[in-house]
């Protein structure tokens, strides 16, 4: 009788600057067992000269896959961390079985400083006052100097390039009214990868990991079950 494959886990990681206590909010409301791995940046202080690139960040994150014993993964990312799990797709293409990318950047349209500011005031009038100290929490742990130097990685980026590569099902998730990750933005997304679709939750902006775990985890449920 031969053994059946073990069943890819879920594994997340935190946005620019948060801790892996976001994206608990959503996974905790899962059927199954999910890991959180933090990356420089993304979790973790940045000394300054760490390098940030997203395709360094996931070499870095297969690596830790190896550590913890996980050989196959759906990797979930949120914000600019959406570019590294999709890099580490790319890289490891028998061992990511899926991508999940909520409020994923950067939109060509908004690449720059400016067009990022604008798009983090104008989403930030529909996020919830109730997360600011777990923002300031997190925020103050990474540090302003490690995230801005994330963010100016990130954004030189070309996820949507990279998508084309990718030979596993994409799901690309965004709140109703997240302004950073809009829906025109997740469609092209969507449309990049082989086999993607984009989706959009009733509410929430870009934070929705905190605001919307639920609505959050039926989606990433549904997806990590039938690949849709």
């Amino acid at each position: 009788m031969t053994r059946s494959a073990p069943v890819p886990r879920l594994v997340a990681v935190p946005g620019l600057g948060l801790t892996a206590a976001v994206p608990r909010h959503a996974l905790a409301l899962l059927p199954h067992p999910a890991t959180v791995v933090e990356l420089p940046a993304y979790g973790l202080p940045a000394r300054r000269g760490t390098p940030l690139h997203p395709a360094h960040l996931a070499g870095v994150l297969l690596a830790r896959l190896d550590a913890l014993g996980i050989p196959r993964a759906v990797l979930m990312g949120h914000s600019a961390s959406c570019q590294a799990v999709t890099a580490a797709a790319v890289m490891a293409p028998d061992r990511v079985t899926g991508l999940v990318l909520v409020g994923p950047t950067t939109d060509p349209r908004a690449r720059g400083w400016p067009g990022l500011a604008a798009r983090w005031l104008r989403t930030a009038r529909h996020e919830r006052p109730g997360q600011v100290p777990q923002l300031v929490h997190d925020y103050t742990r990474t540090g302003l100097g490690g995230m801005l130097r994330g963010m100016d990685a990130a954004r030189g980026h070309r996820i949507e390039r990279v998508l084309a590569a990718v030979r596993c099902p994409v799901l690309v998730v965004r709140g109703r009214h997240d302004r950073i990750a809009p829906r025109a933005w997740a469609a092209a997304l969507a449309a990049a990868a082989p086999d993607g679709r984009a989706l959009t939750l009733p509410a929430g902006g870009h934070m929705v990991p905190i605001t919307h775990p639920a609505e959050l985890a039926a989606a990433i449920g549904a997806f990590t079950v039938t690949g849709r």
